[in-house]
């Protein structure tokens, strides 16, 4: 029986290359025609991480024997280049073992609900497809790594975490990506225009400093964001060890600082409401209004869609929806800095046996998510699945501090904001398993 990977995404197919590697057969499922489908949606957009950390240690030597070309490794791909350039070539390096247009909409145990409990260790899991032409098919599997992302389930605007009043009906003018002002059609949408971007992490971040090119065009950006102030929000800058990562951070404070942008804090969006011309105005828990806006950029995070995997007995955290091991080492509500540490099998690990959810979707509302971490994690998965304990329980990975403090737990908490971060040097290397 294969073990079923959900998602030709990286860390998707860096769990089939670790699991060829361990002489175990990997499926991979992909509901989109080609890897790396989330990626390309993103492709405008350039990685904090270098080539050196995106290429996953086992996918790159299946790769070596087929002539590709390892990418410079100090440069900073685009989600473009890094779909094309490693992405594609490893899912064509993986062949048959890779399966597009399936679409995973069910994971359970073989003949029985999540309710029994006779056979949970000893019967396997099926996995229900449906391909693109409409055939469904029910798989056999001795394990399964959920790395299907959360590119799919943006948060949505409201402050509560469900769509503010009115969210759906304003659908023409809000969007939850990172516009591609490289687009004509997308310029021209943007351009001269009042612009709100709420959100207060990276990619808020990363529209805002694309939005000021049109800053001496008639465009007013209004920066939205819960937290009383949005100090912390830059990161760590100079301490940051992913550089690319802080130099955004410190651009985007410039934008503000030379009045380039205007911040909106202590903004909780309740409803959003259109006017007789068609702008927009959201108002917020309070009853404060931001009026006359012609588009809302909502970039307020992602959650799990959990709901195929409804028949498993998962241990998931009550505020994440995160793996309930790992939820204490990445909460935004307690981690202010880089004290995230490398983890796998054994905070992965569910009571269902043999399920893991990896990658993005393992963090699951939580932010901040490096590939180096999913890598890691599907290494100590594949190792555990071959039966070698020693080697799932060592780490084999040292992460960069992360200069991030805090998430949308912490907005009401003023005194770090005001202190303008709070990112200094953490050490994390001595992180270990138990």
């Amino acid at each position: 029986m294969p073990v079923v990977v959900v998602g030709a995404g990286p860390v998707g197919l860096a769990a089939a290359a670790e699991l060829v590697e361990r002489g175990l057969t990997p499926l991979v499922l992909e509901r989109a025609e080609v890897a790396g489908a989330a990626v390309a949606r993103w492709h405008h957009v350039r990685l904090f991480s270098q080539w050196s950390e995106l290429v996953a240690p086992a996918a790159g030597r299946l790769l070596a024997p087929t002539g590709w070309r390892r990418p410079d490794a100090e440069a900073f791909p685009t989600g473009e280049q890094w779909a094309d350039h490693y992405l594609r070539p490893l899912a064509e390096a993986l062949g048959e073992r890779v399966q597009f247009g399936a679409e995973v909409v069910g994971v359970t145990r073989r003949g029985r609900d999540r309710v029994v409990d006779a056979g949970r260790d000893s019967e396997p899991l099926t996995v229900h497809v449906r391909h693109r032409d409409g055939r469904e098919e029910r798989l056999t599997a001795q394990a399964v790594i959920d790395a299907s992302g959360t590119w799919g389930t943006p948060n949505p605007l409201g402050g509560d975490g469900l769509p503010a009043l009115g969210e759906h009906a304003a659908a023409d003018r809000v969007t939850y990506r990172i516009p591609d002002l490289a687009d004509p059609d997308m310029r021209s949408r943007y351009a001269g225009r009042h612009v709100a971007v709420v959100g207060s992490g990276h990619s808020a971040l990363t529209a805002l400093v694309a939005l000021t090119e049109f800053a001496g065009e008639g465009t007013r950006i209004s920066w939205v964001s819960r937290r009383s102030t949005v100090g912390s929000a830059f990161g760590g800058g100079t301490a940051d060890q992913l550089p690319a990562r802080g130099a955004l951070g410190q651009l985007a404070k410039a934008m503000v600082a030379a009045r380039h942008v205007t911040t909106v804090t202590g903004f909780r969006t309740e409803a959003v409401e259109r006017q007789e011309d068609g702008r927009l105005d959201l108002v917020s828990v309070g009853g404060n209004r931001l009026s006359g806006l012609d588009e809302v950029v909502a970039l307020t995070g992602f959650r799990p869609d959990l709901s195929w995997l409804s028949e498993l007995r998962l241990a998931l955290d009550a505020t994440l929806q995160a793996p309930v091991t790992l939820a204490p080492l990445i909460d935004p509500n307690v981690h202010s800095c880089g004290t995230v540490y490398p983890h796998g099998v054994k905070e992965l690990t569910h009571p269902e046996p043999g399920v893991y959810l990896a990658g993005m979707k393992s963090y699951g509302r939580a932010p901040t998510f490096l590939a180096m971490t999913g890598y890691e994690q599907v290494r100590s998965i594949a190792a555990a699945l071959a039966g070698d304990r020693e080697a799932a329980e060592r780490v084999e990975l040292v992460l960069p501090e992360t200069g991030v403090c805090g998430g949308a737990g912490v907005f009401d908490e003023p005194a770090q904001d005001q202190a303008g971060g709070c990112c200094g040097p953490v050490s994390i290397s001595g992180a270990r398993h138990a």
